[in-house]
């Protein structure tokens, strides 16, 4: 029997606004699927997402939804996680949205290990302003803003967010949907920061001008910069320069959780002067 995905659909949004061929249609059912497969209620799930093609995610599911402001969803979502410590939360945003403007959040997000997810959909390119160098943007590459090719050095999100604290970090593409639902599944069910890089095409405004002159040329582009973690590790340094290896990169599965220290905290504090409610500490802090 054929997978429902109208049950997770505002379907009064279809069809999505996003570019023929373009990844973030594969990304949103492998998305709905995982979510599916873990049995979640569509009311335990809060689903966060930025500005940007990416951002329209949050408009196309029927959860809990927040469309934030530019580089805002770890902010906004570290905010529903406090208040809402038993709840999923997930933040979707594109590779502008979480490592320019919305890097410090990132990095944050990442040192307090809090728990909730963050899918960065990763296309090398500010897609929906048209083609200018992002974080991400190849070195070399043409862009609206460096006309005669990207200066700046290619940034790994993954490394960053390794760096940072996040006791989960992985990455895959949109080239094998199967493979990415497997990955949604390991990074919700894991607790604490779960950061997810995943390469997507933006043949319109990245690859067909950059000699990428169809969606299935830039798919072509992704596979062959792309290996799995075992093969890459396997490499010389010089042979992994410009390559992006797959699967889960990091997990510390003992690693403190934010939402927990936070109740911790409240418990002490009760303890000192006498019960009192979450709303009341908050207030009093």
């Amino acid at each position: 029997m054929a997978f429902d995905y109208n049950r997770y659909l505002r379907l009064e949004k279809m069809p999505t606004l996003w570019c023929w061929g373009c990844g973030d249609g594969v990304i949103l059912k492998a998305f709905i699927r995982a979510i599916d497969k873990l049995g979640w209620s569509q009311d335990d799930v809060c689903v966060i997402s930025g500005i940007g093609c990416s951002g329209r995610f949050s408009s196309y599911v029927d959860f809990n939804t927040i469309h934030t402001t530019h580089g805002r969803t770890v902010a906004y979502a570290t905010g529903v996680k406090l208040a809402n410590p038993d709840k999923h939360v997930i933040c979707v945003a594109g590779d502008g949205d979480a490592l320019a403007i919305g890097g410090n959040h990132t990095i944050h997000g990442c040192r307090r290990n809090i728990d909730m997810t963050l899918i960065v959909i990763n296309n090398f390119i500010y897609g929906l302003t048209n083609s200018q160098t992002s974080p991400t943007t190849p070195k070399g590459m043409w862009t609206v803003s460096q006309k005669v090719g990207n200066i700046d050095p290619t940034f790994d999100g993954c490394d960053l967010a390794i760096a940072s604290g996040a006791s989960f970090v992985a990455r895959e593409t949109m080239l094998d949907p199967r493979k990415l639902e497997k990955i949604f599944i390991k990074a919700f069910e894991h607790k604490g920061f779960s950061y997810l890089d995943i390469l997507s095409n933006c043949h319109i405004n990245l690859g067909r001008k950059n000699k990428m002159a169809s969606a299935m040329e830039n798919l072509e582009w992704i596979d062959n910069i792309t290996m799995p973690k075992k093969k890459y590790d396997a490499l010389s340094k010089e042979e992994q320069i410009n390559l992006f290896p797959t699967g889960i990169l990091h997990q510390d599965t003992n690693a403190d959780e934010y939402c927990d220290m936070y109740q911790e905290v409240i418990k002490a504090h009760q303890g000192k002067r006498g019960k009192i409610t979450q709303d009341e500490f908050e207030k009093k802090i």
